[in-house]
């Protein structure tokens, strides 16, 4: 038994209302609970982001779902490879299981459903709502494509979260032996990618080398790529600081763009992802790191894996 959806991330802010306003200006909804500010996607009845009070730009947690068989085989898991279960942080009281992994960062792991979303996995042979023509196949005919600038384009769901480790392996042997995810794609001992068993995203972790433990993004899927368009103008004319993108990434295959917040953290807008079923027979590749980070798009920036929680 094995996780089977993300959950949220937890991150330490010095200023919970800065950051807030910040995952608006993305087009994310904002509330609060006691001390905490909660970051949710429109039309989504499930915390996308915790924001705790800290010092500085933090990762506290990333929380994990599971079905109530798969929080008992999890929990046996934990002890047997001896790992000490943890009463849940004051600041965060969430129920289920709390731990530390190999870089000692907390994770919880909770029986908890990912919530219905504009988005996310849906049954295969639905027809998709944007067509696109291309040469010699006419899909949309008598159609306007642009999009109106006014249009929604918010937020569908927390796709995955990008963590810096101090060692790739033994956080690997952590998601794989004790949560039961599954290498999707590394590129050597610099970034490895994870999937679930039970069927997801090409990843909903990805491990990037650092010397310390740290968030390095939390990616929301959009609609399509106007969507993400539409929102990076809209974070533009609010004055956010865009980062890298548009272009398309190699590993997952998804289009990208990020933006900085307000303490030099990222956050990614993306669309169109690999999707790994359950049960199928994904074979993961060791990619070399000159054909492993995007097939195109603008240069990528030198800070662009700099481990700002360490900077800072």
């Amino acid at each position: 038994m094995a996780v089977t959806n993300l959950q949220h991330v937890g991150l330490e802010v010095p200023d919970i209302d800065r950051a807030l306003s910040f995952y608006t200006d993305a087009g994310l909804e904002r509330l609060e609970r006691g001390n905490n500010g909660i970051v949710r996607c429109a039309g989504r009845d499930q915390d996308q982001v915790v924001l705790v009070e800290g010092p500085r730009r933090k990762l506290h947690h990333v929380s994990f779902g599971t079905t109530e068989a798969g929080l008992d085989d999890i929990a046996k898991r934990l002890r047997r490879a001896g790992h000490k279960l943890l009463d849940a942080p004051n600041e965060t009281p969430e129920p289920g299981i709390w731990v530390r992994d190999s870089d000692g960062v907390l994770v919880n792991v909770k029986i908890a459903e990912a919530a219905p979303s504009r988005g996310g996995p849906e049954a295969l042979g639905n027809p998709p709502d944007w067509l696109v023509n291309v040469p010699g196949h006419y899909y949309r005919q008598g159609l306007r494509a642009a999009p109106e600038k006014d249009q929604p384009a918010q937020p569908r769901r927390l796709g995955h979260v990008l963590q810096f480790t101090t060692h790739i392996d033994r956080k690997i042997d952590f998601y794989t032996r004790m949560l039961g995810m599954k290498l999707a794609d590394r590129v050597g001992d610099f970034i490895a990618f994870m999937y679930l068993e039970g069927g997801s995203d090409h990843h909903v972790v990805a491990l990037a080398k650092s010397d310390a433990p740290g968030l390095h993004h939390a990616s929301f899927e959009m609609g399509n790529i106007d969507e993400i368009g539409l929102n990076s103008a809209r974070m533009l004319d609010k004055g956010n600081r865009h980062c890298w993108g548009f272009g398309r990434h190699v590993i997952g295959s998804n289009f990208f763009t990020y933006f900085r917040d307000p303490w030099d953290g990222l956050i990614e807008f993306f669309s169109d992802i690999d999707y790994i079923p359950a049960g199928y027979d994904w074979q993961a590749r060791d990619w070399p790191l000159d054909d492993a980070l995007y097939c195109w798009g603008p240069k990528m920036p030198d800070d662009f894996v700099t481990n700002f929680e360490v900077v800072n």
